[in-house]
Formats: C-alpha cells, sequence, structure tokens
C-alpha cells in the first residue's frame, strides 16, 4: 500500500467482522450470545487469542496488577504519553458479540490499518481491555478503568467476592498463570487521550438513520446492595404476627423505591436486576434476601436526590426485618470535552458519514477516563437499540464506518505536535 494512504482507508470490513466472530466463540452460548464474564476461563482465552493477533503484527502486549490488558503500537515517541483506544472483553451472562469488544477490536483493527500502510505515528497509540466493566461476576463494574485512573484502590477491587466466593485477587492470580508471558507495568500510567467506540445501546441511532453518534456525555448513576435480614421458619406452623419473611419486607421496599423513582418524563431509569431468596424453599419462609438498585438520571442534582432516599426508604419497609443498605458506586452525570466531539464530527463529516450528538445513557469505562485524559466516545447503531441480550446485532457496513471514524480520530491525536 501507498504510504501516502490514510489509516481509515485500509481499515478492513471483513478482517473486523471476522474477528467478531471469532472471539464470539469464547463463551459462545446456545442461543447465540456470549457469556464471557470477567476473569473467566472464557475471557482468558479471548485475551489469549488477542496476544496471539497483536504479536503476529508485531505489537508489544502489556498487563497491569487488575488486570487490564493492553496492545501497543509503538510510535517515533516512544517517551510522549501514547492515544489509548478500546473498550472490553467481558458480557454478561446472556450477553451479545458486539458490546465492548467492538471497541477492543475497531481499535486493534486501526493498529493493524496503520501497519498495512507501512507509517509510524509520532506518539504510540494502545489499545486496551478493561476488566469487568459489566460487573456481572464481581460488583460493581468498571474496576480496571476505575484502578487505572485512581478512583478506587486496588485493595478494594482485589477483596471483592463473586457468588461462589471466589475473589478478584484469586481470579487475577489465574489470569497470570494462564498468560506468563505477558509482562506487567504501572497502574495510572500518563495518557495523552482516550476514545472509546462502542455499539450504542439504544436505538436512536438506528431511528434517524445515521451511522454515527458523537457521545456528549454519560448520565450519572448509583448503584446500591440491599441484604434484608428475617428469620427462616415453617410456613405451615409459623402464625403471621411471629413472622419474620425477609421476602415481603423486601418487595415492600422494591415497590416503595419504585413508587419513589416514578418519572412521567420516563427520564429516570430505575433497575432492581439481581434478587436472591434464601434459602429459596417452597416451604420455608425466607430468611434472607440480597438485591441490588440502580438508579441513572440526567441530571446530577436528581440522582443525588434519589440515591439518598434508598436507605430510608428501606428502612421504613422492613417491617420485623433488618436491613444493611450498601453504596457500591456512585457516578454523577459528565460531559466529554468539546475539542474532541469536534473532532469526532470532522472526521465523520470528512468521511461523508451521517453524525449526530447525543448522551450515553449506559455507563463506559470513558467516564473515569475523562478524570484522566481527554476523552470522547463513537457510537454506531445496533439492531433495535438491543443489547445485553444474546439477540444483540450490528451490521458490518455500522462496524466498518464507526472504525474509520476511529482511525482518523486516533491518527490525528497520535500525530499531534501538542
Amino acid at each position: 500500500m501507498a504510504l501516502s494512504q490514510a489509516p481509515s482507508q485500509a481499515v478492513s470490513e471483513d478482517r473486523l467482522w471476522n474477528r467478531h466472530m471469532a472471539l464470539a466463540r469464547h463463551g459462545a452460548t446456545p442461543r447465540g450470545g456470549v457469556n464471557r464474564q470477567a476473569l473467566s476461563a472464557e475471557d482468558i482465552e479471548a485475551r489469549r487469542t488477542m496476544v496471539g493477533w497483536a504479536r503476529d503484527i508485531g505489537c508489544s502486549v502489556f498487563g497491569d496488577e487488575l488486570g487490564n490488558f493492553f496492545i501497543r503500537l509503538e510510535g517515533s515517541r516512544p517517551d510522549l504519553p501514547p492515544v489509548l483506544t478500546g473498550s472490553h472483553l467481558d458480557s454478561q451472562p446472556t450477553g451479545g458479540k458486539f458490546d465492548g469488544v467492538y471497541g477492543v477490536l475497531a481499535g486493534f483493527e486501526v493498529l493493524q490499518a496503520i501497519r498495512d500502510t507501512g507509517q509510524v505515528p509520532r506518539r504510540s497509540i494502545e489499545v486496551v481491555a478493561w476488566m469487568n466493566e459489566e460487573g456481572s461476576r464481581f460488583a460493581p463494574g468498571m474496576m480496571g478503568s476505575a484502578g487505572f485512573a485512581g478512583v478506587r484502590s486496588v485493595d478494594e477491587i482485589i477483596a471483592v467476592h463473586d457468588a461462589r466466593q471466589q475473589s478478584v485477587a484469586e481470579s487475577l492470580a489465574e489470569l497470570a498463570l494462564a498468560l506468563p508471558d505477558v509482562p506487567m507495568r504501572p497502574l495510572c500510567t500518563p495518557v495523552h487521550s482516550y476514545i472509546e467506540a462502542h455499539i450504542e445501546q439504544a436505538p436512536v441511532l438506528e431511528a434517524h438513520g445515521v451511522p454515527i453518534g458523537v457521545v456528549t456525555g454519560i448520565q450519572g448513576k448509583r448503584t446500591f446492595r440491599v441484604t434484608v435480614t428475617g428469620e427462616e421458619s415453617h410456613a405451615g406452623t409459623t402464625p403471621h404476627r411471629r413472622r419474620r419473611d425477609a421476602l415481603l419486607s423486601a418487595t415492600g421496599m422494591v415497590q416503595a423505591l419504585e413508587r419513589q423513582c416514578f418519572d412521567p418524563l420516563d427520564i429516570t431509569r430505575f433497575t432492581v436486576g439481581m434478587f436472591r431468596v434464601e434459602p429459596n424453599a417452597p416451604s420455608v419462609i425466607p430468611a434472607k434476601v440480597t438485591f441490588s438498585i440502580d438508579i441513572r438520571h440526567e441530571s446530577s442534582a436528581r440522582l443525588v436526590e434519589l440515591g439518598d432516599a434508598v436507605t430510608p426508604l428501606c428502612l421504613a419497609h422492613a417491617g420485623p426485618c433488618e436491613v444493611r443498605v450498601e453504596e457500591l458506586s456512585t457516578a454523577m452525570s459528565l460531559e466529554f470535552p468539546e475539542s474532541i466531539r469536534s473532532e469526532i464530527e470532522a472526521a465523520a463529516s470528512r468521511l461523508g458519514l451521517g453524525h449526530m450528538r447525543l448522551l450515553s445513557a449506559a455507563g463506559h469505562d470513558a467516564r473515569y477516563l475523562n478524570d484522566h485524559c481527554e476523552t470522547g466516545m463513537i457510537f454506531v447503531p445496533c439492531l433495535k437499540g438491543v443489547s445485553h441480550h444474546e439477540s444483540e446485532s450490528a451490521t458490518p457496513a455500522d462496524l466498518i464506518a464507526g472504525a474509520r471514524v476511529l482511525a482518523e480520530v486516533v491518527w490525528a491525536r497520535a500525530n499531534d505536535a501538542d
């Protein structure tokens, strides 16, 4: 290829699509989705595949103490902070083939396109797969990016356990044993800028027939874990006045919270996504219930108000039971810098691709990078806006459009004289 060819013109639609299908085999579900949870055997195998691809094109690979995974294309000035792009490889238990992994593979396609043109960027360019973005195995999510940015401590993160009582620390040790030839480097390394490509996970782009979303920011989110403790006893012999039914108390809390979060404008997002009953037996009064709360709003002030109501509402509906409320994560609404938003728009225009600005309703690792360096996001459509589901789907044409815009922005920033 000619040295003057822009990397955005060298990205390959077939190569990008085929790599999505190859990684989807790691954790493939019978219904066509992916179950590749953080630091699982499937996640490790996906990383192993990425290591092979990276070394095949002459890139180096690194890890860090939180299991974040980096692929580096060396620039002519390796002493300068690199331009970073990527997302995550982990999925929900019944996830799809594109959530997160698209950002990693689009970034990797940019690296290969640059290699194919024979050019060398001034700054190094790195592709990252952040550890545990989803939070499905270890809660809360976005552990790797939060730790990298210094928002959460390593000790706090590695102490978290999954439902089988395996800790993050134990899982990271398994990762190190499985990939012993991936060298380690420190957290919180300097970064020039971070650009994350992602499927939209909402129907806005598809509804407007627009292939590129210029993400203005991310709506705020607060998550909680509620533990209700009652007393296990016989369903047939225990009078109601003597019962300490954890399930009845918990459902009363959920109903009260739903009323509190009701929003006629449909802006507030309130979800109880996990609900665990113990001992979960037909003829036994439940002794313990654990459930999650996820509240999101584009207004930080309203998010504070709704989140601050969780504990008093749960206490008010505890009845004869005890209740403990733990706030797992708090992230206020944020805006990405105008400089990056404008660059993404300009890149899409140069490529003749329609684009529009929109807010991200879902959380992303870019949230934590935004406090570490200049950060932006590029969205592409997904079918009917469906995500976190095995039917999640995106077209090769939309995926490559986003990768071309990403290549333009990353290449320009990697060669910025600033």
